[in-house]
């Protein structure tokens, strides 16, 4: 509960910091942030639009009003972006490095000369009869008490099928189907550093490879969260438009207590994972990896990558929308590739993804990748 809903006076030093510079007239300071916005188009520079974000709260809302979603301008730029759809006719560009000593995987946005930006990291942790995925926006802190927590892939005991959990609803509507996850809570209610729950996103299953033939892995994944309608002709995504445990307000630039936050106890079931998938409207979208082709002169099977993928490995693939014909999606949207990943060099991997997919959906397909799967090679 905040000051004001306590009907409390607010804290002085954010009185403050909101009169200092909420007193612009709307219009002028609408015009700053539009111009702000459409001269630093690429990161590094980027971060201006971040700063401009993080003068006040009237800043805050007009940035998020000028800034559009990567699928209408193809450009990450709020935390919350990495969970939008990606642009419908290009895909953005990044890469994955891998840390072997720390079981880490780091997601970077791939820049041109610049320094590249660190969007997502994952660390995994094996136990006996599964290996995690933690996500996070912070490379250093992998709680799932900490506000940084995404969302976890989490494996069955031969690493061939995984659930992917996002750690807040996919989008505004959704809420899950599981009795131990369905309850939504809301930042005023508990601690911000608490997580809601694991919403069930996401299903990928690997084939097992008992007769031990040669080709590649063979996988397919079900999008809960995404509707089989959203790659027909005029189809859209539900996505969020804000963390509801608002990550990104530390842009707000308003004091933060040093002192312990309280953190809100819960069940261990409420934690859980559930097999329970987030309730859409109509079926959910299934993508298949694209068959390669067998090359009699490489003698290998070979997948066109346009240049983005140059060392042979088992876990490269390319995704597509897998619809049976009376879903009425188009050949042409059934042969675009989603997602692709493969690798460049030692510990080095590409991972390229649109529409529909957002960064983190892309991101924890990808790290399934990098479990061990006897069974299936």
């Amino acid at each position: 509960m905040t000051a004001h809903s306590r009907g409390c006076a607010p804290h002085p030093q954010e009185l403050q910091q909101q009169g200092r510079w909420a007193n612009l007239p709307p219009e002028l300071l609408l015009d700053v942030i539009q111009r702000v916005e459409a001269s630093e188009v690429e990161w590094p520079e980027r971060r201006h639009v971040l700063a401009c974000a993080a003068v006040c709260r009237s800043w805050r809302n007009i940035t998020k009003e000028v800034v559009r979603s990567p699928e209408q301008c193809g450009q990450i730029t709020f935390p919350f972006s990495l969970k939008q759809p990606g642009p419908r006719d290009h895909p953005i560009q990044c890469f994955i490095r891998r840390e072997r000593a720390t079981s880490t995987f780091c997601l970077y946005l791939a820049l041109q000369g610049q320094s590249d930006k660190l969007l997502l990291a994952a660390h995994k942790i094996r136990r006996a009869t599964s290996a995690n995925f933690v996500i996070s926006l912070n490379p250093d802190d992998f709680s799932r008490a900490s506000s940084t927590y995404i969302g976890k892939a989490r494996s069955n005991f031969l690493g061939t099928k995984f659930t992917v959990c996002d750690g807040e609803p996919p989008h505004d509507a959704a809420v899950s189907s599981s009795n131990r996850s369905n309850r939504r809570i809301h930042s005023r209610q508990v601690s911000p550093r608490v997580p809601a729950g694991n919403y069930n996103i996401a299903t990928i299953s690997y084939e097992l490879n008992i007769l031990r033939t040669r080709g590649p892995r063979r996988m397919r994944c079900t999008m809960h969260s995404i509707p089989v309608s959203s790659v027909r002709e005029g189809g859209s995504v539900a996505a969020p438009s804000s963390f509801i445990y608002s990550v990104d307000q530390r842009l707000s630039g308003l004091p933060v207590s040093k002192g312990k936050q309280p953190v809100t106890g819960f069940s261990s079931t409420g934690l859980d994972e559930s097999n329970a998938p987030v309730r859409i409207n109509g079926e959910p979208l299934i993508l298949k990896n694209k068959a390669p082709r067998w090359h009699e002169q490489l003698q290998c099977w070979c997948l066109n990558f346009r240049g983005r993928v140059t060392v042979a490995s088992v876990k490269n693939f390319q995704l597509v929308a897998a619809a049976d014909p009376s879903r009425h999606v188009s050949p042409a949207e059934q042969e675009k590739v989603v997602l692709q990943f493969g690798k460049i060099g030692k510990d080095i991997f590409t991972m390229d993804y649109q529409y529909p997919l957002s960064a983190f959906q892309a991101f924890a397909i990808c790290l399934t990748s990098f479990d061990t799967k006897p069974a299936c090679e």
